[in-house]
């Protein structure tokens, strides 16, 4: 894949360019952060993995535990840390690969083990650029995996063990969600022949992924042997895969508040009378009820451009119930 200029594309249309990483000093195309990251309030890792990855928002944003302010949450081991590991771990791939393929680094480029070859007799051939998650994944342990085993010169202890694993677990979401994507060429149409590449997944479809393990995430003994087990002895044959998610602790309750772990409570969020989601009241509230009062919202509506030259609309008013939980 030969090199590209800064803002050059993957080579095919339709391709959005990637997200700008400032904290790593790698200036990648990219339109400005996306709304949301300051609504509900976030811990600070929370924003810089909102602020990283936008796209991820909406996937937790209903979640009791969303606004917890914890100053270390990586020391503490719940089911809630084991996935904020495994997102920045996957998000780290994710915005360095994206780099890589548009050109903006010098360390790497395309996957070039994929230049040539391919299947004749089924009519497709390997070419464009081809993400190559390789550098991705190096970058990302040397990024994020060093600074644990550096805390006492190995990793030992459970609860960077599980750190560690919760990181490779999000960096192996992002390889297992690969696909490969073609692109027909022949006579009208005709795909006589088609040109493959591979590609990553969306952060958002790898985000529902992570949040169907966080889900499931597993507890495991925070006494550590020769390797990780589950906590429960009935369950020990039971073999932990490589994309699990682990956690020591349980979490604690953040229903209510607590100034000491900084968990803020959910009185006051906004919830969805009609949910049975997180985001509804009835989860989201803990059982306690919800108010309601209604919002008045005044906008421009039917707007019409008038010759010559000014637009007219009209003021339009619309009564709207907003539900807080007690």
């Amino acid at each position: 894949c030969p090199s590209r200029g800064r803002n050059a594309s993957r080579g095919f249309p339709g391709d959005s360019p990637p997200r700008s990483l400032p904290w790593l000093g790698i200036a990648a195309a990219g339109g400005p952060d996306g709304p949301g990251c300051s609504s509900p309030p976030l811990s600070r890792r929370q924003q810089d993995l909102c602020e990283q990855k936008p796209e991820l928002v909406p996937q937790f944003r209903h979640e009791r535990w969303i606004a917890l302010n914890v100053p270390m949450p990586c020391c503490v081991g719940t089911k809630e840390t084991a996935f904020i590991s495994a997102v920045m771990a996957a998000g780290l791939v994710h915005s360095v690969t994206r780099s890589c393929s548009a050109g903006n680094m010098t360390e790497c480029s395309c996957d070039l083990t994929l230049r040539h070859g391919g299947s004749a007799s089924e009519g497709w051939h390997w070419g464009g650029c081809s993400d190559d998650i390789h550098y991705g994944m190096s970058f990302s342990r040397k990024f994020l995996d060093v600074p644990f085993k550096n805390v006492t010169g190995k990793s030992g202890s459970g609860l960077v063990a599980m750190d560690l694993h919760n990181n490779e677990a999000g960096r192996q979401a992002v390889a297992k969600l690969m696909s490969v994507d073609c692109r027909c060429h022949g006579v009208s149409g005709s795909c006589a022949v088609k040109t493959c590449w591979k590609t990553m997944s969306s952060f958002e479809k790898i985000g529902r992924f992570l949040k169907d393990k966080y889900e499931n995430s597993i507890q495991i003994s925070d006494r550590l042997k020769k390797k990780l087990r589950r906590k429960e002895k009935s369950q020990r044959k039971i073999p932990i895969g490589k994309e699990d998610l682990l956690y020591v602790n349980k979490s604690p309750n953040y229903c209510v508040e607590d100034q000491k772990l900084g968990i803020p409570g959910t009185q006051g969020r906004e919830c969805n009378r009609t949910s049975q989601g997180p985001d509804g009241c009835n989860l989201l509230c803990c059982g306690r009820g919800y108010n309601t009062h209604v919002v008045r919202h005044v906008e421009r509506c039917e707007c019409k451009f008038v010759w010559c030259c000014y637009v007219r609309c009209r003021r339009c008013e619309t009564m709207t119930d907003v539900h807080t939980c007690k």
